[in-house]
């Protein structure tokens, strides 16, 4: 008997995104049809464990703009609408979905956001350099940690460590202080 792997989903105006959660997958096989009916099925695992996914999307699909792609992780579909609107649901059955068969969050973008851009700086895309956003902090990891460098070393208002000795004998010397005169047990 074989087993359903966990789906994950996601659409556009144009288009359906799939990802089949499954590791190191065997001898994949996808057939998709016209009237939308999607099949999946694979093994995995060192006893080549068997999966198999079948279900009816919401409407028609076009086969020739459809794209699949199977990395060692899963597998990923892109498959087009044969008309361009958003789908209420992706299976055609009504009720309650598969409960393999998850939103992609990930993907996810509302009806009313697909034409948004985001705000400039915020798109972080494939090939983003986060090194370009001067958070602030630690500097490089060069040992110069200072935003400065060398030449702010005179204007450093650290502690040095004759300044955490003295700080230290402080704190001793407050403390043997009070323990002189705090009251005697009888």
């Amino acid at each position: 008997m074989s087993r359903s792997p966990s789906v994950k989903w996601a659409q556009r105006q144009d288009k359906v995104f799939l990802t089949v959660e499954l590791p190191d997958a065997k001898d994949v096989k996808l057939n998709l049809e016209p009237e939308g009916k999607f099949s999946f099925s694979a093994v995995t695992g060192p006893d080549n464990t068997p999966y198999k996914v079948e279900f009816d999307l919401f409407d028609k699909v076009d086969l020739s703009e459809s794209k699949s792609n199977t990395g060692p992780r899963n597998i990923f579909y892109i498959i087009k609408k044969a008309e361009e609107k958003w789908w209420s649901r992706l299976l055609k059955q009504e009720g309650k979905a598969p409960s393999y068969l998850k939103v992609d969050w990930d993907k996810w973008v509302d009806e009313d956001e697909q034409d948004e851009k985001p705000e400039p700086g915020m798109d972080f895309g494939e090939g983003f350099d986060f090194s370009n956003l001067n958070m602030g902090g630690a500097g490089g990891f060069d040992g110069d940690f200072g935003a400065g460098g060398a030449e702010d070393d005179e204007d450093d208002d650290s502690d040095t460590e004759e300044d955490i000795a003295k700080d230290t004998e402080a704190v001793a010397a407050s403390s043997n202080a009070a323990e002189e005169h705090e009251p005697k047990a009888a």
